[in-house]
Order: C-alpha cells, then sequence, then structure tokens
C-alpha cells in the first residue's frame, strides 16, 4: 500500500512540475538551409487551405490567462518571465514560422496548435493575448492571437503558424525581419485595404477610475528626432491629446523622480507618452525593467 501512494504522490508532483513549461519541444537543432530557413523536418503541409488570403486575423478578446502557461519558465538555460498586462510591448526582430512538424500537438496553454491558424509563439507576452505583426519590407501586417511559447533559438523574437508567415509574405525565406506590437483586448483594428498594412492600435488601456481622478495637465507636443539621443521608453500610445495627457500624469505620480523626461509625441495617427532620452538600449532596457515592478508592465523600447 505505501509502495502505491509513493509512486501516486511523485505522479503528482510530476504533473504540477510540467504545469509550468513550455509544452512544445524546445528547438535545439539548427535551422535547415536551402529549405526555407525552417527547422530540420519542418516545412509546409500536404493539404493546405485553397486560399490562405481569405482566413481571418485573429480578433483580440477579453481571455482569462492561462494558470500555468504565464509561470517564470526555463528553455536552453534561460530563465523568460511572462509579462500578465497587454498592449505595452513591442519589439523588432527576426520572426521564423513553424509548420507540420508541430501540426496537432500541444501549444503551451494546452489547445492544439494548427498551422492554417493565424496564431503565433513568443517567449514572454501573456498566452493566451492578441499581437500585430508587420513585416516593413512589404508593409503586410497581420493579427495573431498568441497561444504557444517559443521561439528560443538564433536571436528569433516570434514563431508565426504557417498562415500567418504566408499572408504576411515570408514562407520561402523562411525568416524575416518583423515588427511586434501587443494589442490590448479593445484595440481598435483598421484595415486600410486586402493585404496592405492596418493601422497602428488605438488606445492604450487605462482604468476609468484613474481617467476621472487624475488632472490633466497641459502638455505640448514634441519631436523626439531631435534630441541627442534617440533612445527612449514608450510608456503608452492613444488616439487623442487628452487621454495621453492623463496618462503622461498618471506616469509621473507612479514613477516620481526618475531623473529623466516624460514626454509626448505623434507619430503615425498616435499620442504616444515617452520616457528619456537614454545614453544607450542598454540603459533603457534596465530601466525598464526596474519600472515593471512599479507600473504592472514593462515599457518597451522606442527608437525614433
Amino acid at each position: 500500500m505505501s509502495k502505491r501512494i509513493t509512486i501516486l504522490i511523485l505522479a503528482t508532483l510530476l504533473l504540477a512540475a510540467c504545469g509550468g513549461v513550455p509544452q512544445r519541444k524546445t528547438e535545439t537543432a539548427p535551422a535547415a538551409t536551402g529549405a526555407g530557413g525552417y527547422l530540420e523536418g519542418d516545412g509546409p503541409g500536404a493539404d493546405a487551405p485553397a486560399n490562405l488570403d481569405a482566413i481571418p486575423d485573429a480578433v483580440p478578446k477579453n481571455e482569462p490567462l492561462h494558470r500555468y502557461a504565464n509561470r517564470p519558465y526555463v528553455a536552453l538555460g534561460k530563465t523568460y518571465t511572462p509579462l500578465t498586462v497587454t498592449g505595452s510591448y513591442k519589439e523588432r526582430g527576426i520572426a521564423s514560422w513553424y509548420g507540420k512538424k508541430f501540426h496537432g500537438r500541444r501549444t503551451s496553454s494546452g489547445e492544439t496548435y494548427d498551422m492554417y491558424a493565424m496564431t503565433a509563439a513568443h517567449p514572454t507576452m501573456p498566452l493566451p493575448s492578441y499581437a500585430r505583426v508587420t513585416n516593413p519590407a512589404n508593409q503586410k501586417s497581420v493579427i495573431v492571437r498568441v497561444n504557444d511559447r517559443g521561439p528560443f533559438l538564433h536571436d528569433r523574437v516570434i514563431d508565426l503558424s504557417y498562415t500567418a508567415a504566408h499572408k504576411l509574405g515570408i514562407i520561402g525565406n523562411g525568416s524575416a525581419e518583423v515588427e511586434v506590437e501587443s494589442l490590448s483586448p479593445d484595440a481598435v483594428l483598421n484595415t486600410i485595404a486586402p493585404n496592405s498594412v492596418q493601422n497602428q492600435p488605438m488606445e492604450s488601456s487605462m482604468p476609468a477610475a484613474a481617467a476621472s481622478t487624475v488632472a490633466a495637465p497641459a502638455a505640448s507636443l514634441t519631436s523626439l528626432e531631435n534630441s541627442n539621443t534617440n533612445v527612449y521608453l514608450q510608456l503608452g500610445a492613444f488616439e487623442s491629446q487628452q487621454n495621453a495627457e492623463i496618462f503622461l500624469a498618471q506616469m509621473r505620480n507612479e514613477l516620481g523622480s526618475t531623473g529623466k523626461q516624460l514626454k509626448l509625441s505623434s507619430k503615425d495617427g498616435l499620442v504616444r507618452v515617452h520616457i528619456g532620452p537614454y545614453a544607450s538600449q542598454s540603459e533603457a532596457r534596465s530601466s525598464a525593467e526596474s519600472m515593471e515592478g512599479k507600473l504592472g508592465f514593462k515599457p518597451m523600447l522606442y527608437l525614433p
């Protein structure tokens, strides 16, 4: 009897330990050369839908965060701490895609991976959450639902589903530089035209209570391009200057004295709230990490 109890206890502990780690097997094989850039043994499926371009983008909505998939985890010897706030992350880097090798397997969120759905894997974005991915080379943009962890090799920032990569025009090369921007559930997504770049996400979410209690000081828009250094952190982006000023005042209250300036700038139809400038990207990233505990989100690096 005691032996059976011991076995049950060990099994329970094993399941609990596995709950916070990525389900998708960590990539250890180098990317295949001359075969599109995906991992060895991966590639397009044999039964792809007739019109991948007709598959609609994901639509951001409120979803509860996965109980286990947002815990800190270790992959290839590196510790990752997932974010818990959406709409406050933006990064530019190399995107890859994964296909038939993982089609039908479990993702880190416990869902079944469908290479023909508009999904993606990211090391730290909340699971599940949504992101806009833009290919600056052809100005194509898609919205994906992030439901998996990865990638962990080759300094890639996101792994796209086969369909998402197809719509961005990166299937042939296997990888390409993209811009990834986290979207809040209430983001406004205005499509300009089929297969063309979409507008930037609209207002960053802010509790109504905060908006009603924080007085909005008069703030002027400045050009960040004229500063001595072009390294800033972005705290938020808004459609209206009034809401941006309210948020700026809230950030002043939350952060206190930092030795840096809080500024408003206008770009791409949005009023953005920045802090800086910083002497280098490494200084800005270090500052972003220190702010995360105060703000509940990690400001993103912004290079005007």
